[in-house]
């Protein structure tokens, strides 16, 4: 038996939190313990929806536990393609709110979390979205490579701080992350959802869909703004503070990003993907950045500064998996006639559901955001 799937009431919320969840029940239900103490004002309309990505555990169980006594509408879907973007553009044509918030199921929210995401939006018409930090729990101790005054690799375990201060992501070319981030309506039907072709599947490690996401919303002239006092505490894994982690999460970031500059084409080197130099099919500038990254970590390991030397490890293993995953997308091209092909199946396009309606920004144009 699966929780209901109707909401209490047909009028549209103002706000919808949308969580998409894989066999992590446990942990979904501290976070709806957390969404459920919100501190919000009774005259926003909110609801939460629940998006089960083909989960084998005791996930409708939780949700139907908590339903009945819920504060706010809490709805349940079933998205029986696994891949996180299919779960997500599942719930984002399930709600119609003036404001998607977008959270992970292992997350703990601050009391004033859903207030602080949509005021700036609610405030000012040209801001399309919104971003905060995201704090760790940890579940085993920091390991001594990974630093705690700066987030170079914090990625691979989603956390993010970007200080104290607000400010306008385009301004510094920041994007927030998947896990503490709320998006205007109006935008996700101008620019359409989250293409599953980048979208973690699974216990893969492919992603970037967030990052493809505002590719095309900058595309169409989108602004959004950091907000510190939009923040969240994110579990981090035992399992996920090891150096083996970190290099595969670095390794698929590769070949994510090479995937998004096929579909988006600009590379990391600052050139568009098939005007940059090659030699046996891999691109120049990641084969020199791999090269210049381990000369810096064997110099690093010789000054004993471990942290540095995992930092630029990570990054020599970031370009080469960009570099292979590069070759491999021009050699499937070069089969298909020398046609481009952006993306492994450019059909599920219409899965997002992608429409332009914004006026782009002529200097934004081709501009990769950073993540």
């Amino acid at each position: 038996m699966y929780p209901s799937t109707a909401t209490e009431n047909s009028a549209v919320p103002l706000a919808t939190v949308l969580i998409c969840t894989f066999n992590r029940a446990n942990l979904l239900g501290e976070t709806l313990e957390s969404l459920s103490a919100l501190n919000v004002s009774t005259a926003i309309k909110w609801d939460v929806l629940i998006v089960d990505n083909r989960s084998t555990d005791h996930t409708p169980a939780v949700v139907r536990a908590f339903q009945s006594s819920y504060p706010v509408p809490l709805r349940y879907l079933y998205e029986p393609q696994q891949g996180k973007s299919y779960a997500l553009n599942t719930g984002l044509n399930a709600t119609r709110s003036r404001f998607v918030l977008f959270t992970d199921d292992d997350v703990r929210v601050s009391p004033d979390w859903l207030e602080a995401a949509i005021a700036p939006m609610v405030a000012d018409g040209a801001v399309d979205y919104t971003g905060g930090p995201v704090f760790p729990i940890w579940e085993a101790p920091s390991p001594p490579w990974l630093r705690s005054d700066r987030g170079d690799l914090w990625g691979a375990i989603a956390i993010l701080d970007y200080g104290a201060s607000s400010f306008v992501f385009e301004e510094q070319e920041r994007i927030p992350i998947g896990a503490n981030m709320a998006v205007r309506r109006r935008l996700l039907d101008a620019v359409g959802g989250f293409d599953p072709e980048l979208g973690r599947r699974g216990t893969s490690l492919l992603g970037q869909e967030q990052a493809e996401f505002f590719c095309r919303a900058r595309l169409a002239g989108a602004r959004g703004r950091y907000v510190p006092e939009m923040s969240v505490h994110h579990h981090v894994p035992a399992q996920r503070l090891t150096r083996s982690y970190f290099r595969r999460w670095w390794f698929w970031k590769g070949i994510s990003r090479a995937r998004l500059h096929r579909a988006h084409p600009l590379s990391d080197g600052g050139a568009a993907s098939e005007e940059i130099k090659r030699v046996a099919g891999f691109p120049v500038f990641a084969i020199a950045e791999m090269a210049r990254n381990v000369a810096r970590c064997f110099g690093s390991l010789l000054r004993r500064d471990t942290p540095s030397a995992m930092e630029q490890e990570m990054m020599s293993v970031y370009y080469v998996g960009y570099a292979w995953e590069d070759r491999r997308l021009r050699a499937r091209s070069r089969r298909l006639g020398g046609k481009r092909s952006p993306l492994p199946a450019s059909s599920t396009r219409q899965q997002m559901g992608q429409r332009v309606s914004f006026e782009a920004r002529p200097e934004e144009r081709g501009k990769v955001p950073q993540s």
